[in-house]
């Protein structure tokens, strides 16, 4: 469970009096000062209002440079950008997504060209692969509770003790909630791990598919669900919206599984059709630099990949080695193989789905 310390670095921020312009409902343009502007393109699953003060404090650095994001979410993002670079056409000079063994598998396919700033040595090893793709943020995988349903009955610490939790108690029927991992990117990358990483995974699909566990594509929604008592546990929730949420809503409180605790980074590269190439290293660089790390810890409310694994550790019961970040390596390519993404949703399907007698 979380105190204060944690709390306090989870809130998010309200838009400022003088925003930009909206195009779209999936677009934004954030005018540069000066005509004819550089044009920076950036295509990302990071909600707006989350990633809106990097940008801004990029445009203070860089006054020349208007941006024009598109939000979009994980599958739609990943589609587009496999066929721009399949058919070597423009989609964004800047791909960030939190699909990130899909933005491996992108840039081992060539579709990436290297980052070109010095910042990328500050950068853990984990949180780069080949000076291509780089990670923006320190995300842990947690669980979120209603805090009146567990009034009168001990918070579980670990997947253990909430496998234990679930065996003995009917109460919490159609009480749970998790990830669709069948259409939720973020979703199936941590379910995946976690079938890597855990002797519980058996147990915990064989207690979800027993308390008839229900899905759900995005992190609000859970959270939304746990805060009204709908729902009693949100499992493998994104910590970056559970703090944020937590800290505005007594009601939710967040567990850090003290046996282990996955971490992953929401990824960035540079698009080998990228028109505004300076223009992106610029941007990810001032991502990188300090005056980035700390809109992002303090502004948008993320860790940062240069310090967060040391901060998540303060965070966590558990010990150091228990905040497990998911390093940006070719192995994480498995997870995307057709036939083993087919097999492990079938074993999840027969778990988690008991059908009725």
């Amino acid at each position: 469970m979380i105190g204060k310390a944690a709390l306090c670095l989870a809130s998010f921020f309200v838009a400022w009096l003088t925003g930009p312009v909206a195009t779209t409902a999936m677009d934004m343009d954030f005018p540069a000062s000066s005509t004819p502007p550089d044009v920076l393109t950036i295509a990302s699953v990071t909600d707006l209002d989350a990633i809106r003060p990097m940008i801004e404090g990029f445009q203070r650095r860089h006054p020349s440079i208007a941006v024009r994001y598109h939000e979009s979410e994980s599958p739609s993002l990943d589609k587009a950008t496999a066929e721009a670079c399949r058919e070597g056409v423009f989609l964004a000079d800047v791909v960030i997504s939190s699909s990130v063994a899909k933005q491996v598998g992108l840039v081992n396919d060539g579709c990436a060209r290297p980052v070109e700033t010095s910042l990328v040595a500050r950068l853990p090893a984990w949180a780069k692969w080949r000076q291509e793709l780089i990670g923006l943020t320190a995300e842990p995988a947690v669980i979120v509770y209603n805090k009146a349903a567990f009034a009168a009955e001990k918070v579980p610490a670990d997947r253990f003790e909430l496998v234990d939790l679930l065996r003995k108690s009917t109460r919490f029927m159609d009480r749970i909630g998790t990830y669709d991992i069948a259409s939720s990117g973020v979703g199936y990358f941590f379910a995946f791990e976690d079938a890597v990483q855990a002797t519980t995974w058996g147990r915990l699909m064989e207690v979800f598919g027993r308390n008839r566990v229900k899905f759900y594509c995005c992190s609000a929604d859970i959270l939304d669900r746990v805060a009204d008592g709908s729902l009693y546990i949100g499992y493998n929730i994104l910590g970056s919206y559970a703090l944020a949420r937590a800290d505005a809503d007594p009601r939710i409180g967040v567990i850090f599984p003290s046996d282990y605790t996955l971490v992953m980074t929401r990824t960035a590269f540079i698009s080998k059709e990228a028109r505004a190439v300076a223009a992106a290293n610029l941007f990810l660089e001032f991502v990188l630099s300090p005056e980035g790390t700390r809109i992002l810890e303090q502004q948008m409310r993320f860790y940062s990949p240069i310090d967060g694994i040391a901060k998540l550790a303060e965070l966590s019961p558990g010990e150091d080695n228990t905040i497990r970040p998911i390093a940006l390596t070719p192995a994480l390519i498995v997870a995307l193989d057709k036939e083993k993404r087919r097999l492990f949703l079938e074993q999840w399907d027969k778990s988690v789905f008991i059908p009725s007698p």
